[in-house]
């Protein structure tokens, strides 16, 4: 398929009620600038706030996938994005008009054909490509997962369920427009008569009917007829392509999922997002940096910054070479990089973060004031690639609270909390 960035050429409505909520619901698909990514406006609320699909801005895994940013958020969101991941829809607006997406006849079908119908279209730029050099397992709860290199995206999905209209099933797909229309889209999502009480009692399943997704008493399957036999494995298949769809750019990879849930599958985009390799460009390089702070070799520990919220949160590059010249000295012969340099290339990354929320930040300097709750978690050593996330914790005026954590290979490296001051040169 075609790298170029896809958006669509015309906006399309789709309506229904929320599968937990209960309530009326409408999403309308429109065009998007190359590059914004998939964003939810929540056009109900004053100022019609917005919130992105990604996988730092998930909220909750119970029983759906929901995003938010603050005090906004939408639900439901998981088959309207495997639509638009399987038709490589890269950009995309929808404004939804309540806080979940309606759940339609259960299945992803219709949001994939509103946007077929919307005419998807290439757009300028390429997509980004996110890709696994080597295996890696991730587990969570009953979940397990296990993602080799591919070149394309194919998932091999298992379950089991003590059902006698479900019992273990699996079932194998690639992921492509037409593969999609015909084994996935119309998979519904489905629930046991047993739980209703239970899950409303905890405000969900409110528009849970026999219209809205397959309903299972104790042996068999109530007021409808299955559209596969398999068609429960199929479902769980389009919940992970959903979920996955918050890495926000294209993955190539074989995963093969065991008992996957939403948890599940939000700590596997997680864990891809922090060991896959991205070939999307980086959102400031060396000579931006070299811009925004003072520092110069052998001081300058960043190598680039690949993503960026100005006084929100931060993600740093810093790939360990063992021509540094702390390594002479520092364990000779077993170079491990010094943890004090660690958290000075964090703190250098969250810096930059908050260099960014000042206008005319070459003007300014920022110092430390602080830093606590450092822990190093495993050592660092030359060929290791430490990327840094920094979240703000508190920020007034000139003075702010930060957190961040390095991760080798998705596994922690080191934490810290630090207070820094944004000062006049």
């Amino acid at each position: 398929m075609s790298k170029s960035r896809r958006s669509i050429t015309k906006s399309v409505t789709v309506k229904g009620i929320g599968l937990h909520s209960g309530k009326d619901a409408s999403v309308c698909f429109k065009p998007a600038a190359p590059g914004q990514g998939i964003v939810f406006k929540r056009v109900d609320l004053p100022e019609s706030p917005s919130v992105k699909a990604e996988v730092d801005s998930v909220k909750d895994t119970d029983r759906c996938t929901t995003i938010g940013d603050g005090e906004t958020t939408v639900s439901t969101v998981e088959h309207l994005l495997a639509a638009a991941v399987a038709l490589q829809v890269d950009d995309l607006l929808i404004e939804i008009d309540g806080p979940e997406a309606p759940i339609t006849d259960g299945s992803a079908n219709d949001f994939f054909a509103a946007l077929l119908q919307a005419e998807p279209t290439e757009t300028d730029g390429d997509s980004a490509v996110l890709r696994v050099g080597t295996s890696l397992t991730v587990r969570e709860g009953e979940a397990t997962y296990i993602v080799s290199p591919s070149d394309t995206l194919r998932m091999t999905v298992t379950i089991d369920w003590d059902h006698p209209k479900i019992g273990r099933q699996s079932g194998c797909y690639d992921v492509t427009p037409e593969a999609f229309a015909e084994s996935l889209s119309r998979a519904r999502t489905f629930g046991f008569v047993d739980e209703v009480e239970e899950l409303r009692a905890k405000g969900l399943a409110m528009g849970a009917s026999e219209s809205t997704a397959i309903v299972l008493s104790e042996s068999d399957v109530v007021g409808s007829e299955l559209r596969w036999p398999d068609e429960f494995v199929r479902h769980k298949a389009v919940d992970l392509l959903g979920d996955l769809a918050l890495l926000g750019v294209r993955l190539q990879a074989d995963v093969v999922a065991f008992k996957p849930s939403h948890k599940g599958n939000v700590a596997l985009a997680r864990v891809l997002k922090r060991t896959a390799t991205s070939d999307a460009p980086p959102v400031m390089g060396i000579q931006e940096i070299f811009g925004a702070l003072p520092h110069r070799y052998p001081m300058l520990l960043v190598d680039r910054i690949i993503e960026i919220e100005p006084g929100k949160r931060i993600v740093g590059i810093k790939n360990v070479s063992i021509n540094e010249p702390h390594f002479q000295g520092h364990f000779p012969g077993h170079p491990v990089m010094p943890g004090v340099l660690i958290v000075e290339a964090m703190a250098q990354a969250g810096g930059m973060m908050l260099m960014g929320a000042f206008e005319n930040p070459g003007d300014k300097v920022v110092y430390f004031m602080s830093i606590d709750k450092v822990k190093f978690r495993r050592p660092v050593v030359p060929g290791d690639q430490i990327r840094f996330e920094l979240e703000m914790l508190h920020f007034r005026g000139r003075n702010c609270r930060m957190s961040g954590v390095g991760y080798v290979d998705g596994k922690a490296v080191a934490e810290a909390e630090m207070m820094a001051r944004v000062m006049d040169k």
